[in-house]
């Protein structure tokens, strides 16, 4: 080959690289694929068609040994290159739709709550611009598919791994397996690979929507000036009511008004508020309600954020029938192909110490009648043995039950000989009306030791928040839960139920179906209306996610698409 001809080889196929790159057509980027080179016959007699093709071997053996240096320690790229013969995904001839696809998702990232400066499409778009050489678009082939998996991880399953931020945070996030997820992408139509990656349940689309929203109103200025007052009520007059009246016509909870008193239009748009945010509706503004009145729309924006990264924890099959405990909203329901059939009030753990509700996903196999309540033993230890130490006849409706099972009389006990540790003795609560379990349970084993019951303390239910159990989900109507969950499998579970209730004796009733359930905690959540209902943070578990996803890189102003 003449210098004229080699050299003009080289420009060609520098010139097909730099066209694959700007996404135009390539010539001669793939060595599977020599693409439109131009046909000659060189002063040596060989055609110019055998010497691009040299050239064209030359250049994939840069590639692929830039690219196998660059992914040799990921063993999950490793496998799918060598698998395709170290064929590029990113960079090769016709793969300029599926880089725009990828492109187009990682540049709306932020959109979703994502942290976007770790995919950094820019900077990426920019290496596409600086290449020069095979072996840069080696190493960019490998930073373009590594980028992917990192973005398909954490659109599919979360930034965050639930566990790193506190051990509350139980669920087990439904991990995907890279190497199938890049495979089956370079199998699909890119686009709508991309589309599916997300969570596909509605409440992740409204989510994303009232994200954007959020924003929009954020820069727009947000509610205006806090109401910043101690209680108002239907009457009241003055600046306060001004403050109020504005702040609920900003957030769509009233119409336009120049109304300066606590009028009935005002006290009908607190009342919806109130619904939306878990309060009484009784149309006064107290303490809680101004308080959430006065919450700024960027926590309101923080909350939706984390709703978004824990539904992607749930980014699941949910189950066409499941349970459905919200902890943050202090109810359990049951949702039947999308709709609620049954709902709830639910107490649920205190906020202090280990009583806090876990949350995990998991499935109801049976429900227990007429349950003997087996104390724990943190409960036994730190709860009931000092009140025993003090008099032995203490909380005398307990049994104290030894390792062969048998009641023991308290009277031969001296219980001031043992301690926390060396309490050798089990308390047992027979059935009855007065058991802390009530007369009904709804099991779910657990390393937690935690399930859905009945409770005797019925006054609590009348508290808005309602967290004063040790941990477990107590329930306002658990007779009506267990027919619900009983109604797939008899005509009568009613009956059923209540037959077995009649006997006074512990007796288990099994699903014939076990039922999921979904122990979670959003303080944000959408309407099917496109609406938003917000809640308290009762546990501070939402701060420490923000906290995290923000340390991750996910920002508040991320608004690109």
């Amino acid at each position: 080959m003449s210098l004229r001809a080699s050299l003009l080889s080289r420009r060609t196929a520098a010139l097909a690289l730099c066209a694959l790159l700007a996404g135009g057509p390539a010539l001669a980027a793939d060595a599977s694929d020599p693409g439109a080179a131009p046909v000659g016959v060189t002063q040596s007699g060989a055609t110019q068609a055998d010497a691009t093709q040299s050239d064209v071997s030359v250049q994939f053996s840069a590639f692929r040994q830039a690219l196998v240096t660059a992914i040799g320690g990921d063993k999950v790229l490793v496998d799918f290159y060598r698998a395709r013969d170290d064929r590029p995904l990113w960079t090769g001839i016709g793969d300029a739709p599926r880089r725009q696809a990828f492109f187009d998702a990682i540049a709306t990232a932020g959109a979703q709550g994502l942290p976007q400066d770790r995919y950094d499409p820019a900077t990426l778009a920019q290496d596409f611009r600086a290449v020069q050489t095979e072996g840069d678009r080696g190493r960019l082939e490998a930073r373009m598919s590594r980028t992917f998996l990192r973005y398909a991880h954490d659109v599919q399953t979360g930034v965050l791994r639930p566990a790193s931020v506190s051990s509350d945070l139980a669920m087990k996030v439904p991990l995907r397996d890279p190497l199938k997820t890049i495979e089956n992408f370079a199998a699909s139509d890119p686009a709508a690979y991309l589309a599916k990656l997300p969570p596909q349940m509605p409440q992740y689309r409204r989510l994303v929507k009232a994200k954007l929203d959020m924003q929009q109103l954020i820069a727009d200025g947000g509610w205006g000036p806090v109401v910043n007052a101690r209680k108002l009520r239907p009457g009241d007059t003055g600046p306060a009511v001004v403050a109020l009246r504005n702040r609920l016509m900003a957030m769509g909870y009233l119409g336009r008004t120049a109304s300066a008193s606590y009028d009935g239009d005002l006290q009908a748009a607190v009342q919806i508020f109130q619904d939306d945010h878990g309060l009484t509706p009784d149309g006064v503004a107290g303490a809680d309600t101004l308080r959430a009145i006065d919450t700024s729309a960027t926590d309101r924006l923080k909350s939706i954020i984390v709703a978004l990264e824990r539904l992607r924890w749930l980014n699941m099959p949910w189950g066409n029938r499941y349970v459905w405990v919200n902890e943050a909203d202090f109810t359990a329901s049951v949702i039947d192909d999308g709709k609620t059939v049954f709902s709830t009030r639910a107490i649920v753990g205190k906020n202090d110490g280990d009583t806090r509700s876990p949350e995990f996903s998991n499935s109801i196999q049976f429900m227990i009648v007429n349950p003997v309540w087996n104390v724990p033993r943190s409960i036994a230890t730190k709860e009931f043995l000092p009140m025993l130490q003090k008099n032995p006849n203490a909380v005398s409706y307990l049994n104290i039950v030894n390792a062969k099972g048998q009641v023991v009389d308290r009277s031969t006990i001296d219980f001031s000989e043992y301690t926390k540790k060396t309490f050798p003795y089990e308390i047992k609560q027979p059935p009855s009306r007065r058991n802390a379990l009530g007369l009904v349970k709804f099991m779910f084993p657990n390393r937690f030791n935690i399930y859905l019951h009945d409770t005797p303390a019925k006054s609590l239910f009348q508290h808005e928040t309602r967290a004063f159990s040790h941990g477990c989900i107590r329930l306002n109507d658990p007779f009506d839960l267990a027919y619900t969950l009983l109604a797939p499998q008899t005509s009568d579970p009613k009956g059923v139920f209540q037959r077995a209730l009649r006997t006074g004796r512990e007796t288990t009733i099994m699903l014939d179906k076990p039922v999921p359930v979904h122990l979670t905690y959003f303080t944000a959540w959408p309407t099917p209306k496109g609406g938003m209902t917000y809640r308290h943070d009762i546990y501070g578990r939402d701060a420490l996610i923000w906290a995290a996803l923000s340390e991750a890189g996910v920002a508040l102003g991320d608004v690109q698409g």
